[in-house]
């Protein structure tokens, strides 16, 4: 059995499927006589420390959430590297800054694809690792807008329903939704 590494970057929708999901933690995998956790890594808009039962908030009941931080590691001192997403998503997956990469301002619904493909990603590195890698939610780093016979492409005739070239899966990711 493969390993997972799900990255749920990308809305509170994508957090609470996560969350509510199968009960993670117990199955491991041995790899390189390596244990391997499955790894589940919750990004997410507007969220912050207090508004989980498990830092704190009383006025929101989060038992899932609670669960996967009880049975797992939880980060007591993160700080997102921008106040909005876009860029925060860029530094998250590359590891560079974006105020260090011109482009990697809060993109448009219509931008070109931010992540260049020969940038090596988080997802990269967890595939490389022998781990299964998806993103769920909110992508928000644009998408492939090349020309295709003759035409650009733009988001309005993309068609979402099929493989996005050059998009998350491109980037790391064997499954994005």
């Amino acid at each position: 059995m493969r390993q997972y590494v799900l990255l749920a970057c990308l809305s509170p929708v994508a957090c609470l499927m996560a969350a509510t999901g199968q009960k993670g933690g117990k199955a491991k995998q041995k790899i390189n006589d390596r244990q391997l956790p499955n790894v589940v890594f919750i990004y997410a808009d507007d969220l912050g420390y207090g508004d989980l039962e498990c830092y704190g908030a009383k006025n929101v009941q989060t038992p899932n959430v609670n669960r996967l931080a009880a049975e797992g590691i939880r980060f007591n001192n993160a700080h997102a590297t921008a106040a909005t997403s876009t860029p925060s998503r860029y530094s998250m997956l590359t590891g560079e800054y974006a105020w260090r990469r011109p482009g990697t301002d809060i993109a448009a619904g219509n931008a070109g694809m931010i992540i260049r493909p020969e940038r090596y990603t988080m997802a990269d590195m967890f595939k490389n690792a022998g781990y299964a890698t998806a993103a769920i939610g909110k992508w928000h780093l644009g998408w492939d807008l090349t020309y295709k016979e003759g035409k650009a492409k733009t988001v309005d005739n993309i068609d979402f329903t099929k493989r996005v070239a050059n998009g998350p899966t491109d980037r790391g990711f064997d499954y994005f939704y």
